[in-house]
């Protein structure tokens, strides 16, 4: 026998729906729980702060005693001592007064004057900073930087490794004008110094510098720039 049962009181057909809405409920709730937010009760008093008052600790300045140094000691007493003597006896060490006035008759022993020799001449080998006329490059010091710029030889090996500036040289300029003695003050590589003590030693001759109107030698700086195009 078949059982029968009407359509409204079927709940099987709506088995789906029923489903569908228990899930969007839950979300709806999930997200309103996640949404809920609550504010803070607010503190009517945090307490009391009482404030207690500290004693400030008052440090004694000291300060150590002067010690005096002891007094000098006296000086010793000069005693003078007079020896009286009587009229009718001689005195040996007598001191006798000689006329020194000068007449007519006076001999004058005049003793020959030596008159200050000079200063005594200048070492040849002594090189001087200032000089009252200074060594000078033919034509100037442009056209000394001119012959220095058209010497110089940048090294390959600097120009390789990116290497430049200014290299600081000091040389001499004897009493004919002639450089020697070239040194770097200050460098920048061992290969650009080099180069510029060739290009210094390679320098023509100077107006020698002079000093009371005679040549000297004379210490002379310059600067070598190193520049990469």
């Amino acid at each position: 026998m078949e059982t029968k049962k009407s359509r409204k009181a079927d709940l099987e057909s709506k088995r789906s729906t029923f489903f569908l809405i228990g899930i969007v409920v839950a979300l709806g709730i999930s997200l309103v729980a996640f949404e809920w937010t609550t504010k803070p009760i607010r503190a009517e008093s945090l307490g009391m702060i009482q404030s207690l008052a500290v004693e400030e600790e008052i440090i004694p300045i000291t300060r150590e005693k002067e010690i005096k140094p002891p007094p000098p000691p006296p000086p010793p007493k000069v005693i003078e001592v007079l020896n009286i003597v009587d009229d009718d006896i001689e005195i040996e060490d007598e001191l006798v007064i000689e006329d020194t006035e000068a007449d007519d008759e006076t001999i004058i022993d005049v003793q020959p004057v030596i008159e200050a020799a000079e200063e005594e001449e200048e070492d040849m080998n002594q090189i001087f900073l200032i000089v009252e006329e200074p060594a000078e490059f033919p034509g100037g010091t442009r056209a000394l930087y001119n012959f220095i710029s058209n010497a110089v030889r940048y090294p390959v090996i600097a120009q390789e490794n990116g290497i430049q500036g200014r290299v600081y040289v000091k040389f001499v300029v004897n009493e004919e004008g002639k450089v020697s003695d070239g040194e770097i003050t200050r460098g920048v590589d061992a290969s650009l110094d080099k180069e510029a003590l060739r290009v210094i030693n390679s320098l023509p001759k100077f107006k020698p510098g002079k000093q009371r109107g005679k040549p000297v030698k004379v210490y002379y700086n310059a600067q070598i720039i190193f520049q990469l195009q």
